[in-house]
């Protein structure tokens, strides 16, 4: 059996990944995890999100069919017990999918709901249809919307993740939760040291940060990302903090960019993702905010990039480019503009157009279309002048740093290295509940 579950959290509180934990642990009588539990990102850019957008999916072996029905009374008792039902956004769905019932054509059709799940934006509709169609077992609650990431989720159970890392997600005690986190520090900078580059996204060594533990009242303390279990224990085992009540290893699409679709700069769409291949039309500007934006060309049509000011010294690169340089932009599209999450600049132009120098200066604009002139002689001229540049930057790929990374995006740390998802060996579940009583690794 499949269970897929989506939607219980809310932007205040609440997470579907430690309803997931809590499950795991009630379930363990009925059955076994196989492989791992699944933590799946759907499109970061949908507007009906709580937080992060995750839904979760348990891949279950049970030990009696007799069981089902018991099991179902679990999950759905848990998420009607859990889930923040007074947050208007919150809107749960639960799916159930037997072994047995599973067939080619379903197969198929999952497997492409699930993607777009995670590149477009889905109507409720086409979840139900596909749950109607199929003979699936599901609950939905209000408005039914997280039966969407709940059936996505339980899809790529069934067909795979094309590509996966891993995250260890720690929970907090109940008591704690909505207080200041209690984590220390030099312990985070020495595990990541010692487990980079198995691991990544804990600190932010170019802007002094720790960045793997959120600053929400929810039940998370900490999740560590990496390319395998080993990777993430390891890391987790060298933390000091405040008791940990138990804590799940996912398999995840995190830091894969599953989101991005390749695409010309003509057919991007608001709430997608999108890696573009085009020329700089118009160079960077730096607008209120701290907010940097250039414009990006294909030969047909043209569309606003943003460096936004939370990417902090990634935008020191971005001023640096020049109308001409060829570049991929990678990045979210949402009022007609793409939010960066990498470049790869391919080509410098060596070249740029530039005021007429007169008297060690730049002569000064008359007005548009007026022509320039010499503030010191008067000298005048009609037109700007092509000039051989020096450039600071080299071709390559660039990211923004970890504190501002989205879930989905691909580090570059991940392109330096082959991960062998569909290859991974098929484990138990690493789910563990602490010992209250167990204070060896933990802050008092």
């Amino acid at each position: 059996m499949i269970i897929g579950i989506d939607d219980t959290d809310s932007k205040n509180g609440m997470c579907t990944t430690y309803l997931g934990a809590v499950l795991i642990e009630k379930l363990k009588s009925y059955g076994t995890i196989i492989g791992y539990p699944l933590l799946i990102r759907l499109n970061p850019n949908v507007k009906y999100k709580t937080r992060g957008n995750a839904a979760i999916a348990l891949p279950l072996q049970l030990k009696s069919s007799k069981d089902v029905g018991q099991i179902k009374h679990i999950v759905t008792a848990t998420v009607e017990d859990m889930a923040v039902f007074s947050d208007e956004n919150t809107n749960p769905g639960v799916v159930f999918i037997g072994e047995t019932g599973v067939r080619g054509k379903m197969l198929d059709d999952l497997s492409i709901f699930s993607r777009r799940a995670v590149q477009d934006v889905l109507e409720i509709r086409e979840a139900l249809e596909l749950l109607e169609r199929y003979g699936i077992s599901y609950h939905g609650y209000k408005n039914m919307r997280g039966l969407i990431g709940a059936l996505a989720a339980a899809g790529f159970a069934l067909s795979g993740l094309p590509d996966s890392t891993f995250e260890l997600i720690a929970y907090r005690e109940k008591k704690r939760w909505g207080t200041q986190r209690q984590i220390d520090d030099d312990s985070v900078w020495e595990a990541d040291a010692a487990s980079s580059p198995d691991t990544w996204d804990t600190v932010d060594y170019e802007n002094k940060r720790i960045v793997f533990a959120p600053h929400s009242p929810d039940p998370i303390l900490f999740g560590i990302r990496g390319k395998s279990e080993r990777a993430v224990e390891h890391a987790f085992s060298l933390i000091r903090s405040e008791a940990v009540e138990r804590y799940v290893v996912y398999r995840t699409n995190q830091n894969t960019d599953m989101h991005l679709i390749q695409a010309s700069v003509s057919d991007v769409r608001d709430d997608r993702s999108y890696i573009l291949n085009g020329r700089v039309s118009r160079s960077p500007r730096t607008i209120e905010g701290g907010h940097v934006i250039f414009e990006v060309a294909d030969g047909r049509s043209a569309l606003e990039c943003a460096a936004f000011e939370p990417t902090k010294n990634f935008r020191g690169i971005i001023r640096q480019l020049h109308t001409g340089d060829e570049v991929v932009v990678y990045g979210s599209v949402k009022d007609k503009t793409l939010n960066l999450e990498k470049i790869r600049i391919t080509s410098l132009s060596q070249h740029e157009l530039l005021n007429p120098l007169c008297c060690g200066k730049r002569m000064k604009s008359v007005g548009r279309g007026q022509g320039y002139r010499c503030k010191k002689c008067g000298t005048a001229r009609e037109e700007q002048v092509i000039e051989t540049v020096q450039r600071n930057i080299s071709p390559g790929f660039y990211e923004v740093p970890p504190c501002a990374r989205r879930h989905l995006s691909k580090p570059l740390i991940r392109f330096e290295a082959t991960v062998a998802a569909s290859s991974c060996a098929r484990w138990h579940a690493s789910v563990q509940l602490i010992d209250p009583h167990e204070q060896e690794r933990t802050l008092s």
